[in-house]
C-alpha cells in the first residue's frame, strides 16, 4: 500500500498516512462497548471502549443507541434502518440519520475497521505540535540522547530493544534506541516485536494501520501474508482484545511517526509476543516449543523473502519489582541496587546477542523480577541472528512511596 502525501495546518508535509476510509456500508461495532445513561431520567447514553477506559465517547440518544445495537456487520445501513423502523413502529430514521450515527462511532474508534485508533491518548497530548514538542524535549532531556544527527545508514544495524514504559517516567530513554535506528538504518519496513500485557496467547497479529495524532502508520500486508504462511493459523485468534487496548507498539510507533515525518513513508509489523513463563516452568529452551520455534522461523522466511531492509525493534522493559508487582516488602535502596545489579547482567548476556543466553540469565532467577521484554527479545534475537549488542542506556524508575520500580534500557544490535 503507498503512503499518502498530504500537509497539515501548519504546511508541514505528512506522510506514513493511509487514504481516509469510507464508512462500511455494513458497520460493524466493537463486542467491548458499554453503555450508561448520562442521568436518572435521560434520555441519552454514553457509549465507551472497555478496552479503551481512557478513549472517545460518544453521547447517542436513546434510540440511536438500539441502531447501533444492530451494527453488527452483518447488515447494511439500508436493512438497519428498516428494522429500526419496524421496532419503533413505522417511526422515520433516514439512512443519512444512520451514516451520521455510523461517523461518529467510527471517529470515536468504535466501529471495527482497518485502522487501530490510539489508545494511549492522555498519557502523550491528543494534539499533533503539542506532542512533537514533548518528543523534542525527550531527546534534549537530561538523560536524552540529544537530537538526532543526519542519517549515515550503513545496514549494520539489526534490530533495537526500546522501552515501553509511559514517557513521563521513561521517555528520555527512548530516545537512545530511536537515534540510533535513524542514524544507521535504511530501512522503511519495521518489524516490532511488543511485549503482550492482555492476552494469554502466545503471538498475535493485526493487519491493522495504526493512528496517532501523527498520522497513520500502514501496516505491511505482504510481509503479514509471508509470515502467515509460514507460521500457520492461530495469529489473529485473540487480536481484537490484545491489540486495541495494548501500549507496546503504538508508543514505539509515534516515535517513528517523528522521526520520519517529511523522510520517508514507513511500514510497520506489529506482533505482539506473550509469556515465555512455561518456559522457565517447564526448565526448556523457548527453541524447544513448537509454537516459538515455528515463529522464528516463519520470521527469517519472510524476511528472506523481503527484497528490502528490514529493521526489527523490540518493545519491552526490564525488572518489575515492588509490593504493586506482588513482593512482600518495599524497595530499600539495597533492594534497587541489587536489582540494577541483576539488570546489568542480563544487559551483558544481551550484549552477547546469543537467545539463549540471555534468556538463561533471565532463568536463572526464576524470572522473579518479571522481566517483561525477555519474551520479544529473545525471539528478535533468535530469528535476526545478530552478531552483537551495544547497551546504549539504562534506567530505572523508583515511584516516590517505593512501592514498584520499573527498570529499562535502549540497546542496538548489528550484524
Amino acid at each position: 500500500m503507498e503512503a499518502a502525501r498530504r500537509e497539515d495546518a501548519a504546511g508541514r508535509p505528512v506522510v506514513c498516512e493511509v487514504p481516509p476510509m469510507a464508512i462500511p456500508e455494513r458497520p460493524k461495532i466493537h463486542p467491548f462497548l458499554d453503555a450508561g445513561p448520562v442521568g436518572l431520567l435521560s434520555e441519552h447514553y454514553v457509549v465507551w471502549d472497555q478496552l479503551r477506559p481512557h478513549g472517545g465517547k460518544v453521547l447517542v440518544t436513546t434510540r440511536e443507541l438500539r441502531c447501533l445495537q444492530l451494527f453488527d456487520g452483518a447488515r447494511t445501513l439500508r436493512e438497519i434502518q428498516t428494522d429500526v423502523m419496524r421496532r419503533l413502529g413505522g417511526e422515520l430514521v433516514t439512512v443519512e440519520s444512520l451514516q451520521a450515527l455510523a461517523g461518529r462511532l467510527d471517529e470515536a474508534g468504535f466501529l471495527d475497521g482497518p485502522v487501530r485508533p490510539p489508545s494511549c491518548l492522555g498519557s502523550y497530548p491528543a494534539e499533533p505540535r503539542k506532542l512533537r514538542r514533548l518528543l523534542d524535549e525527550l531527546f534534549a532531556a537530561p538523560g536524552g540522547a540529544g537530537v538526532p544527527g543526519e542519517p549515515r545508514p550503513d545496514d549494520s544495524l539489526r534490530a533495537a530493544l526500546v522501552p515501553h514504559i509511559d514517557y513521563a517516567r521513561g521517555g528520555p530513554a527512548y530516545t537512545w534506541a530511536f537515534r540510533e535506528v535513524y542514524e544507521r538504518t535504511p530501512a522503511s519496513l519495521f518489524v516490532i516485536l511488543g511485549t503482550s500485557h492482555y492476552s494469554q496467547h502466545r503471538f498475535i497479529l493485526t493487519r491493522k494501520h495504526f493512528r496517532t495524532p501523527l498520522g497513520v502508520v500502514p501496516t505491511d500486508q505482504e510481509f503479514i501474508d509471508k509470515l502467515v504462511a509460514h507460521y500457520g493459523d492461530g495469529l489473529f485468534d485473540d487480536e481484537l482484545y490484545a491489540h486495541t487496548p495494548e501500549h507496546s507498539i503504538e508508543l514505539e510507533v509515534v516515535f517513528l511517526q517523528y522521526l520520519y515525518d517529511g523522510k520517508r513513508p514507513i511500514r510497520i509489523v506489529p506482533l505482539l509476543v506473550g509469556s515465555f513463563h512455561d518456559c522457565i516452568a517447564d526448565g526448556e529452551l523457548p527453541g524447544e516449543k513448537d509454537d516459538i520455534r515455528r515463529m522464528v522461523a516463519a520470521l527469517r522466511a519472510a524476511e528472506a523473502a523481503t527484497p528490502e531492509p528490514v529493521c526489527y525493534l523490540i518493545s519491552g522493559d526490564l525488572a518489575h519489582i515492588g509490593p504493586h508487582f506482588g513482593d512482600r516488602d518495599r524497595l530499600s535502596r539495597a533492594a534497587l541496587t541489587h536489582s540494577e545489579k541483576q539488570d546489568r547482567a542480563v544487559l551483558r548476556r544481551a550484549e552477547g546477542a546469543a537467545a539463549d543466553e540471555f534468556y538463561q540469565a533471565v532463568a536463572e532467577e526464576g524470572d522473579a523480577r518479571r522481566i517483561c521484554g525477555l519474551s520479544p527479545t529473545w525471539t528478535v534475537l533468535a530469528a535476526a541472528r545478530p552478531s552483537r549488542g551495544r547497551a546504549l542506556n539504562y534506567a530505572q524508575y523508583v515511584q516516590p512511596d517505593h512501592n514498584l520500580s520499573v527498570s529499562f534500557a535502549s540497546v542496538a544490535f548489528y550484524r
